[in-house]
């Protein structure tokens, strides 16, 4: 199918490709030109079939299922997602890239190409009506967080999500009380994540300089808290965790800039400790001390905590 956003490129003969009208034509995979790899763009292309292949199963894509991927590159993922997928939605970046995919998956009746940037693409667009989706993407280290929390926060949401990002990252986006950070408070508020496992350096060209992971994100159909207002109280988890080495009483003092006695009322009637680290809070007691500073009337606008 055509590129959105991009003239067609020119009509291929679609009856050259025998075989398997999902899979991709074979003179078209030899044709496809490998341009560099851009940094602007934070481009590790996976070349590791292998993993291409594990991801696909942790995905648990089925022939039943819409499949969109954010970054097919050069196709390697792109390649083993249409051979399962119902249909497959690749939104790719690269104005190189995105006329080299519609002309190699020309033949492929149910790939399409969409070249957009997905921190913007409007994802109602991209599906019918009621139509559920899963997200697959290898995902540049540079834009992993807005692109997560952009299909984490959109309607319709994907029911999985699984995505490689950097390993500590990954780490982070499924830490446990304990190793919590703000990011595991931003993730685990919508779904549930584990790291399903580690990619080495060697299965991408260029070979980045640290170990991937890719993440499983088993998606809430509705946030893991009732709140007011997302973006207020990521605002108020970033305030609790401006110092996260100090003990979380001096941590919301620095980042709510409240006084010491109104952080201790505050942590007493959550019954939290205040010597407490911010790393040891689970997202429910992260929920309770915002519920209880929203109920101060000047809660709201004492939160300093950087923008959500």
């Amino acid at each position: 199918m055509g590129v959105h956003g991009l003239p067609t490129p020119s009509t291929m003969s679609q009856n050259s490709s025998a075989g398997n009208p999902r899979t991709a034509a074979p003179r078209a995979e030899r044709r496809f030109r490998r341009p560099a790899a851009k940094k602007s763009l934070g481009q590790n292309f996976l070349v590791d079939s292998r993993v291409a292949r594990r991801i696909v199963s942790e995905a648990e894509v089925s022939e039943n299922d819409t499949v969109l991927e954010i970054g097919p590159g050069r196709g390697a993922l792109t390649t083993r997602l249409a051979e399962t997928a119902k249909r497959l939605i690749a939104v790719e970046l690269d104005d190189d890239l995105a006329p080299r995919l519609s002309e190699k998956y020309a033949a492929a009746t149910n790939v399409e190409i969409v070249h957009d940037d997905a921190r913007e693409v409007q994802v109602n667009a991209l599906l019918g009506p009621g139509e559920r989706y899963k997200l697959v993407a290898n995902l540049p280290y540079n834009a992993a967080n807005p692109i997560i929390r952009k299909f984490l926060t959109s309607k319709p949401a994907p029911s999985v999500m699984v995505v490689m990002v950097q390993r500590e990252v990954a780490r982070s986006m499924a830490a446990r009380p304990g190793d919590m950070g703000l990011l595991s408070v931003m993730i685990q508020l919508y779904g549930a994540a584990k790291v399903a496992f580690s990619v080495p350096p060697r299965a991408f060209k260029p070979a980045p300089k640290v170990t991937s992971a890719v993440v499983r994100i088993d998606v809430y159909d509705s946030p893991a808290l009732s709140l007011d207002s997302h973006e207020r109280f990521i605002k108020f988890a970033a305030a609790g965790f401006r110092a996260p080495r100090k003990q979380l009483r001096n941590s919301l003092k620095t980042g709510l800039g409240a006084p010491a006695d109104a952080v201790d009322t505050l942590l007493e009637s959550a019954g939290i400790d205040p010597k407490r680290r911010p790393a040891t809070l689970s997202i429910d007691e992260w929920g309770a001390l915002y519920d209880l500073w929203r109920q101060n009337p000047d809660g709201s606008d004492a939160i300093r905590g950087p923008d959500a």
